[in-house]
């Protein structure tokens, strides 16, 4: 008996072995297979996405992004955590919560939060950067967005070098902003790029209203880098075109061409809140729907780029016969006063109005007078200003009721420093002529600017203009 219990028992032990073992090899395959199932839905919507870029002529996809997860992508982009105030005095603490920096519905969602510390108005903010993981130097980045209205917002799709210390800290070492926008009014794209030292800029910017505004819709933004040039587009439409960049310490000569834009750069996405340019936000904020929204990153290169470039050289303007740098300063010919030839009428940050040539005048009529003094505008540009010289800017002036505006010229690519300074001028209905003398002590700059600036100061009254002369009295 001792020896049958014995036997039943080794045999119930052995089924149960065998049992086991079949449910081991059960279990493990099932978790291969769901292993295999997960791969191939992620290769599936990996291959799904790559499928859905499209394909530019004479260029491969480097690198991109279609935001079809459920996450962000970390091995491609970095959730940027900086303090408040860290630059440009903006608002914002930048987290890595996901409550700032999500993935939904196909789109990278950047997300301003108000909320509130020791007593006081508190915001959070999202940024990402792909620095140290997809660097690149040269190509085309494109990418589709649509910013948030409200005052103080800023989102802002742009590139910095992955080694900022290549030539030295911002701006020498360069940076290309594809894409700004004001919260306030986002009607009005902005691409730039900083460089230099002393501290240089060149802007494009694209105005679309209406059901076409950069918050109303998504549009597409993107930057062709090559080394010789930079060509920025809205929706395939030209914004600006620079390639006369430099970079140096202050007091040394240039460094060689195309310094700083030869160097690995990345790309970085975020929403800022409050801070120099665009103001704090108000009351009309509304944050319930701050949110950055970013379709796709893309990243293109060509096979090959001709590094061998030199710097074009831009002739500065020469005078016309009587001295004068102003074309068409007395007004005596209608001209297109929205492209960048000779005169241009500018609008901004809710400043309304026109501007017609009639009679030997300008004439400029306003509605609104905007948040700036830049809000209602009118501007002549590529005037040569040589280190050392002296220049008279002369011009004749009246308003239909008594007002004020500013002239100065200005130095777009120098960081809007002012040759001129700006200068308050008290006008009413009778002509009057003003004259003033400046001495440029800067670098030569070909782009000075004159400028008439009409906006912010409670001022509607229609001004007239004519017989405006910039001219040098000394050489």
């Amino acid at each position: 008996m001792k020896k049958r219990k014995l036997l039943c028992v080794l045999l119930t032990a052995s089924m149960l072995l065998s049992l086991a073992a079949c449910k081991k090899s059960e279990d493990e395959t099932t978790a291969s297979a769901t292993s295999a199932t997960s791969q191939e839905t992620q290769q599936t919507t990996e291959a799904k996405a790559e499928s859905s870029v499209p394909e530019l002529e004479g260029y491969s996809l480097l690198w991109n992004d279609e935001f079809d997860g459920a996450d962000l992508d970390e091995s491609k982009w970095t959730r940027e955590t900086r303090q408040p105030g860290w630059t440009n005095n903006e608002l914002q603490e930048y987290t890595n919560s996901t409550d700032n920096v999500f993935v939904k519905d196909g789109k990278l969602v950047l997300k301003a939060i108000k909320s509130e510390k020791d007593g006081k108005d508190y915001y959070t903010s999202g940024k990402v950067n792909s620095q140290n993981k997809t660097d690149f130097m040269y190509g085309k980045v494109v990418v589709s967005a649509k910013v948030p209205e409200g005052q103080g917002l800023w989102p802002a799709i742009w590139m910095m070098p992955k080694n900022e210390n290549v030539y030295g800290q911002w701006p020498k070492c360069g940076e290309i902003d594809i894409m700004e926008s004001l919260g306030n009014d986002t009607t009005i794209s902005y691409s730039t790029i900083h460089y230099g030292e002393p501290h240089a800029e060149q802007q494009g910017t694209i105005i679309k209203s209406g059901a076409d505004s950069f918050s109303a819709k998504f549009h597409e933004y993107s930057v062709e880098w090559e080394p010789g040039e930079m060509r920025f587009y809205t929706d395939d439409e030209l914004v600006l075109k620079v390639n006369d960049w430099f970079t140096a310490i202050a007091g040394s000569d240039e460094l060689p061409y195309p310094a700083p834009f030869d160097q690995p750069f990345f790309v970085q996405m975020n929403l800022a809140v409050g801070g120099n340019w665009p103001g704090d936000p108000d009351a009309s904020t509304d944050f319930a729907n701050a949110e950055f929204l970013i379709d796709y990153v893309r990243v293109y290169q060509k096979p090959s780029y001709d590094t061998n470039v030199k710097k074009p050289e831009k002739p500065f303007r020469e005078p016309l016969a009587d001295g004068n740098f102003i074309r068409n300063g007395s007004f005596t010919e209608a001209e297109n006063l929205e492209d960048d030839l000779d005169w241009k009428f500018l609008l901004f940050n809710g400043g309304e109005g026109a501007a017609e040539i009639k009679d030997g005048e300008m004439i400029i009529t306003s509605t609104n007078c905007g948040t700036e003094e830049y809000s209602v505008q009118l501007v002549q540009p590529d005037l040569p200003m040589r280190k050392g010289h002296k220049y008279k800017v002369t011009f004749d002036i009246k308003a239909d009721e008594a007002r004020d505006c500013i002239v100065c010229v200005s130095a777009p690519n120098a960081g809007w420093i002012r040759y001129l300074p700006d200068t308050v001028i008290e006008i009413g209905p009778e002509w009057k002529t003003f004259e003033f003398e400046f001495d440029m002590t800067e670098k030569d700059d070909n782009n000075g600017r004159l400028e008439f600036n009409m906006g912010k100061r409670g001022h509607t009254a229609t001004i007239h203009i004519t017989k405006v002369r910039v001219e040098e009295i000394t050489a």
